[in-house]
């Protein structure tokens, strides 16, 4: 119950993302998901995804000063290049800038907010090394109090407090700021619970440690990447793509209709979660208790989201308008997206076991299959149907991912 509590935050978004498109108009916001999504696409590739693999190296630790010794070996190797790559984007802003699509207010001030923006990606980091780490301990519970109060509810607040002071523009962006440097502070202070500081401090990292945290880690970074590609790389290319602001609305119309399709996520995203470190230990101590494991949460999910998936989709239309009354036209793109995160959710189950359990070459085969499907589909469809081609290319891909 913890874990899906901590992954709430997807349903606050839909409640605090109406309000930032009100308050600030949809082409600020289709911005904003540009960049965001930007910065979570290149998280995906500094993070190793360590994230996922604390979850495997840290049960199966000889002792304690190998705990900490995972751990700090994890934050060096993915907060330090985070750093510096921001450090880079900082520097090349000026040139960056001219690429991305946004409304012509915006356009002298980009290359700054570029160069401020960027530096979420090691905070994005940081953050989610600790969270893994404490997830690793079986603690789901923090993680509400992170993602959900302070992460989300904190970003509401400041963006709510900066509109009523007359920052319209780049209000939206502080706000993110804001509220996440916070959470990744408090992060710290999750670790503190779970760790020695201390010890963390000092841990030793002998090569075969760093070689398997690293090699548990680069296991599941396909899948990971593969997903990352299919929730964010669309309003990027959206954005780099079209010209004018009509790039920003492209890909806050998309950013809308995504958002609202993360909801059947939530199951997913309960059991992977759960399962992750449940499988990996469940394969140390007897590996055949597994399969059931797998066919009840399987169950579960379709029991769940099936009949959620019916009522959002007639409900559709009714929710884009809350967003605003440009938002209707994302109504077909928000179909699709829903009818494949359902497929992906009830097929989802899989995925964590496989990158916990199986042979470490089946998760780059599952994403290979759905990037390929994704690809095929967008050829096929993007040319004449736009975004919502996108998202039938993106709904396969997801789908065929899980299944393979």
């Amino acid at each position: 119950a913890l874990s899906g509590l901590a992954r709430m935050g997807a349903i606050i978004e839909i409640v605090t993302q109406p309000a930032f498109v009100w308050m600030f108009g949809l082409a600020t916001y289709g911005s904003y998901v540009v960049l965001w999504a930007a910065v979570n696409v290149l998280s995906t590739l500094t993070t190793l995804s360590l994230a996922q693999g604390l979850q495997r190296s840290i049960p199966s630790a000889a002792s304690r000063e190998a705990e900490h010794g995972v751990v700090r070996y994890a934050l060096l190797v993915t907060v330090i290049p985070s750093a510096f790559a921001a450090l880079c984007i900082t520097l090349a802003a000026p040139g960056i800038a001219p690429q991305f699509s946004v409304e012509p207010a915006m356009r002298p001030h980009l290359p700054a907010l570029i160069a401020l923006f960027v530096w979420t990606l090691p905070l994005t980091v940081a953050l989610e090394i600790a969270t893994a780490a404490a997830r690793a301990r079986r603690a789901f519970g923090p993680e509400i109090r992170l993602r959900i109060f302070w992460e989300q509810i904190a970003r509401l607040i400041v963006a709510v407090a900066l509109y009523a002071l007359g920052v319209r523009l780049f209000g939206l962006f502080v706000a993110h700021i804001v509220s996440l440097g916070v959470t990744a502070w408090l992060s710290v202070r999750l670790l503190g619970r779970y760790y020695d500081l201390g010890l963390l401090w000092r841990a030793p990292m002998p090569p075969a440690l760093r070689h398997d945290t690293l090699k548990s880690g680069l296991a599941t970074m396909p899948p990971n990447l593969a997903r990352r590609a299919f929730n964010d790389l669309p309003p990027v290319l959206l954005g780099l793509a079209l010209s004018g602001g009509g790039g920003a609305v492209a890909a806050g119309l998309f950013g809308i209709a995504r958002k609202i399709a993360s909801v059947p996520l939530i199951v997913r995203q309960t059991f992977l979660y759960v399962l992750a470190p449940l499988s990996a230990a469940q394969r140390a101590a007897d590996k055949a208790q597994i399969a059931p494991l797998y066919r009840f949460a399987n169950r579960i999910a379709a029991i769940i989201v099936l009949p959620l998936t019916a009522v959002m989709i007639a409900g559709g239309d009714a929710t884009l308008l809350l967003f605003s009354p440009e938002a209707a036209d994302a109504l077909p793109v928000l179909v699709v997206l829903l009818v494949g995160r359902a497929g992906e959710t009830i097929l989802g189950a899989a995925t964590p076991i496989v990158e916990m359990t199986g042979h470490r070459l089946l998760p780059l085969a599952n994403s290979i299959a759905g990037l390929a499907a994704a690809g095929l589909v967008g050829w096929l469809t993007v040319d004449d149907m736009g975004a919502t081609g996108m998202a039938l290319a993106v709904s396969a891909g997801v789908i065929v991912s899980s299944w393979a």
